[in-house]
This record gives structure tokens, C-alpha cells and sequence, in this order.
């Protein structure tokens, strides 16, 4: 199993998510379930631009983390993503790997767990929506290292989980 966010700032943001997720069953990724949508604040290194819309999908794939990430990349592209756009600044489409099951990579192209896995609410609260038991690949639970996070990143709830494709 694994987790992916969801997250876009550009246009229709919503339809954007929902691409995504419509997008990842046409490439082979079985999307399972998908949490509540959240309009949350900008962080990072950009933080003078729209709200974004965030979500968390559980997927299943029988693709290694790289392969993934190409589909995930991919994706991106064709819903509209600069490859060359500003890194944290607005975009219509962001797919983030965030867990494949317990697999832990150190890769020069990425990291699993996300290395922001736990330091980010508007991941951790639409995660723990699909399993408030989830736990990183050593040990932690999210619902911990939500529970350590200060208040002011603002994550809001803004409307029903994404539909997933039809079988």
C-alpha cells in the first residue's frame, strides 16, 4: 500500500486533484480510497500565493518507488505542471509519494518516507483520515507527530473525498 498527496493552487483546483486521481488509475496506480479535500495555507519558501487544495490518497501498484515517480511526474506534466516553476511556488498539480508501505530509499531523485511526511499538517490530517493508525517506516505514528506540530498552519476542510474510478 501506499499514501500520495494531492495538492494544487492553479484554476480549478479541485478538478485538478480529481485529474490526478482518474489520471493515476489510467497509468495502472489502484487508487483505494481518497480523504477529504483541505484548502490550506501556503508554507515553505513561497508563501505570497493562493491557498492550496490538498487531499491524500491509498493506492496500490505493483511499480518500484522510481517507476512511480515517473508515472507521478508524468502525470504532472500532462495536467499542467511547469517543469521549470518556481520550487513551492503555485502549480496546478502536485503529486508528493508520500509512504510505499514500509520501504525506506535514500535516492539522489527522492525519499522515502517523504522527508516531510511528519513535519507538514496539511498532509497529516488528511493521512490520518484514512488510517489514523498510520506509522512511518520506523515506527512513528503520524498521529504523534501531528499532535507536536503548532496550530498556525491553517488546514480547513473543504468539501468530500475525491471519486474514485470506476473499477
Amino acid at each position: 500500500m501506499g499514501l500520495l498527496g494531492l495538492g494544487s493552487n492553479v484554476g480549478e483546483r479541485r478538478a485538478h486533484l480529481q485529474g490526478a486521481v482518474d489520471a493515476l488509475a489510467v497509468a495502472g496506480v489502484e487508487v483505494l480510497a481518497s480523504s477529504s479535500v483541505y484548502d490550506t495555507d501556503p508554507v515553505g519558501e513561497v508563501l505570497g500565493q493562493p491557498s492550496f487544495l490538498n487531499a491524500c490518497v491509498r493506492v496500490r501498484s505493483a511499480l518500484g518507488p522510481l517507476e512511480l515517480l515517473d508515472v507521478v511526474k508524468r502525470i504532472e506534466h500532462e495536467l499542467g505542471r511547469a517543469q521549470d516553476g518556481l520550487r513551492h511556488g503555485p502549480r496546478a498539480i502536485d503529486i508528493d509519494i508520500l509512504l510505499l508501505g514500509t520501504q525506506v530509499l535514500e535516492h539522489e531523485r527522492m525519499k522515502l518516507p517523504h522527508e516531510q511526511l511528519l513535519s507538514r499538517r496539511f498532509v497529516l490530517i488528511p493521512a490520518l483520515e484514512l488510517d489514523f493508525e498510520l506509522t512511518a517506516p520506523d515506527g512513528r505514528r503520524l498521529a504523534d507527530a501531528l499532535a507536536a506540530l503548532p496550530l498556525q498552519e491553517g488546514v480547513r476542510w473543504a468539501g468530500p473525498p475525491l471519486d474514485l474510478p470506476s473499477a
